[in-house]
C-alpha cells in the first residue's frame, strides 16, 4: 500500500504479529508468498505491506538493533523489531506514516499477542524509544542519515553484482530497495490504452503510457502514479485489464504471435504471458506447467480474461521431457525459464533471503535441460523466446552462449539481451532463437 495508513483492516499490533511471524517463516526456507496465501482477505493488504518494507529495510533495522541491544535478542523478538523500525524508517522517508508514539505503543501490544515475545515488552519499549529519537529527532536536530543500500543481499549475490555490474551495481540494490510501481497490461481484445486510460481518469485513478522499453514498442503497458487495489480498476473483474511489469510484458510482443499458430508456454504459471499471447493473436496455445497447485492460476486467469476457448490447452508437464508431448512441433515457443529471480527483488524482496550460491547452479542445469528440449519440438523456422527474470550472467547470456554453441542450427535474432530493473521495470533476459533446418 502507498499509504500504510490508508485501507487498514486490522489493528496495526495484530498486523505486526503476523508479519513477524511470516519473517519467521522467510527464515525458515518458505516463500513468502506461500506464507502471505494463507491469510485471510482482509489480512493480507496490510500485512504484506509490513511483511515486504521490514524486508526491503533489513540492513538498517538491523543496524539499529545490533546498535541497543549488545546481545542479539531471539529470532521472535528481532522480526519483531524489524518490522517496527521499518515502520519509523517509511515516515522518515515518504512523510506518510504513523505517529513515532503509535508504533511504539503498538509494538508493545504485538508483544503480548504471541508467547514467544510476552516477555519482551520492556526491551521493545526501551529499544524502539530509542530508535525514535534516532530517526525522528526533535525539530532543529540533525535528521539519521538513510543507509544507501538498505536492501539485503549475501555475500556472494553483492560479489555477483559487483562482478558483473561493477559501474552500477550499488544503484541496482538501490533500486530493488524501493517499492514496485503498479503496471497494467490492457486487455486488447478489449480496449484500445488510450480506451482504457480514459476510464481510469473517469474512476479518478492517474495513469501514464509507457510507451516502449528497451528499444521494443508496448501499446499495452499503463504505469499508475499511485498504486490501487485491483478491486478499484475498471472493468477487473471482466478481464479489461491485468497486473504486469513492463519488462514481462516484452515477452509476447517479441514472440509476436500470429492467428492460426501453434504456441507453446512451457513454463506458463501463473499465465499472464500466456493470457498476452492469446490477446494479441487468435494463435492456438498450450500452456504447460509442472506445479500442479500453480496450475489451477493459469486457468483462473484466462477465465478471468475471457480468454478460454477450445484453442487454448492447459496441460500438466515436465517442459524438460517429452512425455506429455504428442508430436505434433510448435511454430514458436515462450520459455521463461525457472530461475534465480533475482531480477524481481523490489517485488518479491523475501527472493535473497531464500536462495543459495548453489541454487544457481543447478537452476543453470534445468535452464539448459528444458532449452534443450523445447528446441527439439520446434518446427524449422520456428521461434523459441527464451526468458528469465534474473540480472545473473549465468542465467542469461552465458545460457544463450552455450545454447548457440550447442546447435549449428540455431540463429539469434534481435531481442534486447540483458535488461536491469528501473522504476518502470523488473529485470529479465530476452533472447530469441530461429530454427535454421531441421
Amino acid at each position: 500500500m502507498s499509504n500504510p495508513k490508508a485501507g487498514r483492516s486490522l489493528p496495526l499490533s495484530e498486523a505486526m504479529t503476523i508479519s513477524a511471524q511470516a519473517i519467521g517463516e522467510v527464515m525458515d526456507g518458505r516463500s513468502l508468498t506461500e506464507v502471505l496465501e494463507q491469510l485471510d482477505a482482509h489480512e493480507k493488504p496490510i500485512v504484506q505491506s509490513l511483511t515486504f518494507d521490514a524486508l526491503r529495510k533489513w540492513v538498517r533495522s538491523h543496524e539499529f538493533i545490533a546498535q541497543f541491544i549488545p546481545k542479539s535478542p531471539p529470532a521472535p523478538v528481532e522480526h519483531l523489531l524489524s518490522v517496527a523500525i521499518a515502520l519509523f524508517l517509511q515516515g522518515n522517508q515518504d512523510g506518510k506514516g504513523y505517529a513515532a508514539h503509535t508504533i511504539v505503543d503498538q509494538a508493545v501490544n504485538a508483544c503480548s499477542q504471541y508467547e514467544p515475545t510476552m516477555y519482551a515488552k520492556g526491551l521493545v519499549n526501551a529499544v524502539l524509544r530509542k530508535v525514535s529519537l534516532t530517526i525522528q529527532p526533535t525539530e532543529g536536530e540533525k535528521r539519521y542519515p538513510p543507509d544507501p543500500i538498505p536492501m539485503f543481499v549475501p555475500p556472494w549475490w553483492r560479489a555477483k553484482l559487483k562482478k558483473n555490474y561493477s559501474q552500477v551495481w550499488q544503484s541496482l540494490l538501490i533500486q530493488q530497495g524501493q517499492r514496485a510501481p503498479l503496471i497494467l497490461r490492457v486487455n486488447a481484445k478489449q480496449y484500445l490504452r488510450s480506451e482504457y486510460e480514459s476510464l481510469l481518469s473517469q474512476a479518478g485513478i492517474s495513469s501514464s503510457p509507457i510507451e516502449e522499453l528497451a528499444g521494443v514498442k508496448l501499446s499495452s503497458a499503463l504505469l499508475l502514479s499511485e498504486p490501487v487495489p485491483v478491486a478499484d480498476l475498471p472493468g477487473f473483474y471482466s478481464g479489461a485489464v491485468s497486473v504486469q511489469d513492463a519488462g514481462a510484458q516484452l515477452a509476447a510482443v517479441l514472440l509476436d504471435p500470429q492467428p492460426g499458430e501453434w504456441i507453446l508456454d512451457a513454463c506458463a504459471a501463473p499465465g499472464g504471458k500466456t493470457a498476452h499471447l492469446l490477446e494479441l493473436a487468435d494463435c492456438e496455445m498450450l500452456a504447460l506447467e509442472l506445479d500442479g497447485q500453480r496450475l489451477g492460476k493459469i486457468s483462473g486467469n484466462l477465465d478471468r480474461l475471457r480468454l478460454q476457448s477450445n484453442r487454448v490447452s492447459i496441460t500438466r508437464g515436465d517442459a524438460s521431457k517429452a512425455a506429455w508431448w504428442n508430436g505434433k512441433p510448435f511454430d514458436k515457443i515462450l520459455l521463461d525459464a525457472p530461475c534465480s529471480a533475482s531480477g524481481i527483488v523490489s517485488r518479491h524482496p523475501d527472493i535473497p533471503f531464500l536462495r543459495r550460491e548453489a541454487d544457481v547452479k543447478s537452476l543453470q542445469q534445468r535452464q539448459h535441460g528444458i532449452l534443450t528440449q523445447a528446441w527439439k519440438m520446434l518446427k524449422p523456422e520456428g521461434l523459441l523466446l527464451y526468458v528469465t527474470c534474473s540480472v545473473f550472467p549465468e542465467e542469461g547470456e552465458l545460457q544463450a552462449a552455450g545454447f548457440m554453441a550447442e546447435h549449428g542450427n540455431a540463429v539469434r535474432l534481435s531481442a534486447p539481451g540483458q535488461i536491469l530493473p528501473s522504476g518502470i521495470n523488473d529485470g529479465f533476459f530476452y533472447a530469441l532463437f530461429k530454427k535454421n533446418g531441421p
